[in-house]
């Protein structure tokens, strides 16, 4: 019996070794063939290059000033009867300023007036002698020597008069002075000399700085190797036909549009740029003499092709962008900047017309990684168009022949990888 059990004790434990085995080779088999899975693709903002006519600009920063400035000062002596205006008034041409006690010039005057009354009497007494010896000297009455002297007197005294005439029109003049009118439209600024104040024409400070600030003008300067471009779009078009926008230097934000006026007649050799003005309308006083402005002088249009500023990436070899292949897969393409403008960057190299290119999410992502759309649930990326998108509009307001890129919503901020929206340097 005992026989009997060992054996079938044996028996069991052959069998359940057996199983044990194929169980574990099943195992095996199946993890051969299994194929290994890869990582998942990483959601991300696409995109496509376009091809667009792109504004030129050039690029440079300016001071705001007046067009006309006029420091206000007393052109005679004597004490400050009244002020005609109140400070950061608008003054037009013409208007009363301030006015300086008249009376000792009014008095000069009706003096210069009496003095001509005095001569002219005498002139006429002389005349009517002269016309009496006239007669004389016919009738041989009296000697000729005599009528000439009387000749030579009224002479005298028509130049006494002349002289009178010109007191008069000096000391009309000086009660004029004390009368100021404004010479110019414009904004006063700060009072300099308060009423009852006794004023000199030989004062080196004035009364009062009237700034014309509408049209107003911006004064700004561009390299020297730019001036070539320059003269040339002004020889092709006129430089009253070139177009000037001045920017706010914290947000960009387009403050005003004017004409270029002036290219200065030389090139300044101590810093290698050239000064170049503009005039701009200013009605609502968008700008303020003083104040720095980013400029762009727009010297033509050209085709390009532009991506949203959002693709532009910098490494630690210089920009680049992600492109998507045909595989769904990324790779990283050197890309060359020309300006980036209104969340538009315009490339010079690296990229072709069509082109599909990652618009947001790039921090995720390197090189080989694969892709796929996000799903829309925040909106439009920014710098994204719409898929079902078939032209676009450049900076500027030209349009675009090539799709537009997907939407999708913007991912997180950059890590590791910086964005380069502002990379951009002056528009080529």
């Amino acid at each position: 019996m005992r026989s009997k059990g060992a054996a079938l004790l044996l028996t069991v434990s052959l069998v359940v070794i057996v199983l044990l085995g194929v169980r574990a080779a099943m195992r095996n088999s199946s993890a051969a063939v299994a194929p290994k899975s890869g990582p998942p693709p990483v959601p991300a903002i696409l995109g496509l290059s376009r091809a667009q006519t792109v504004p030129v600009y050039l690029n440079g920063i300016g001071n705001v000033l007046p067009l006309a400035s006029v420091t206000i000062k007393v052109r005679v002596d004597g004490q400050l009867e009244r002020v005609g205006f109140v400070e950061g008034q608008d003054v037009k041409a013409g208007d009363l300023l301030a006015r300086i006690d008249p009376r000792p010039y009014q008095a000069v005057l009706e003096n210069a007036q009496a003095t001509k009354a005095r001569d002219e009497a005498q002139l006429a007494n002389a005349q009517v002698d002269e016309e009496r010896y006239q007669v004389l000297v016919k009738q041989d009455s009296i000697q000729k020597q005599t009528y000439d002297t009387q000749v030579a007197l009224v002479r005298q005294l028509r130049a006494t008069v002349q002289s009178d005439q010109a007191q008069i029109d000096a000391a009309q003049v000086n009660l004029d002075y004390t009368t100021i009118r404004s010479p110019i439209s414009g904004r006063t600024g700060v009072r300099l000399i308060d009423p009852g104040n006794i004023v000199h024409a030989s004062d080196a400070t004035g009364l009062v700085v009237v700034n014309q600030i509408d049209p107003i003008a911006v004064l700004f300067t561009l390299p020297e190797g730019d001036f070539q471009r320059v003269n040339r779009a002004i020889q092709q078009g006129g430089r009253e036909r070139l177009t000037v926008r001045a920017l706010s230097r914290e947000s960009a934000e387009l403050l005003a549009t004017g004409k270029l006026l002036l290219v200065n007649n030389q090139i300044d050799t101590t810093t290698g740029t050239v000064q170049l003005k503009a005039t701009f309308p200013n009605a609502i006083h968008v700008l303020w003499p003083g104040e720095y402005v980013n400029v762009q002088l727009l010297l033509g249009e050209r085709d390009a092709v532009t991506v949203p500023a959002s693709v532009v990436q910098r490494g630690p070899q210089g920009l680049y962008a992600y492109v998507v292949n045909n595989d769904d897969s990324v790779s990283m393409q050197t890309i060359k900047v020309a300006s980036v403008q209104d969340g538009i960057a315009v490339l010079d190299e690296g990229l072709a017309a069509g082109t599909r290119v990652v618009v947001d999410g790039q921090y995720k992502l390197k090189p080989g990684s694969k892709v796929t759309k996000a799903s829309s649930t925040s909106g439009t990326a920014p710098g994204a168009a719409t898929a079902s998108s078939t032209t676009g509009t450049a900076p500027g307001g030209a349009t675009a022949s090539a799709p537009a890129a997907a939407t999708g919503s913007a991912g997180p901020p950059s890590g590791a990888t910086a964005s380069a929206g502002a990379a951009g340097g002056e528009g080529r």
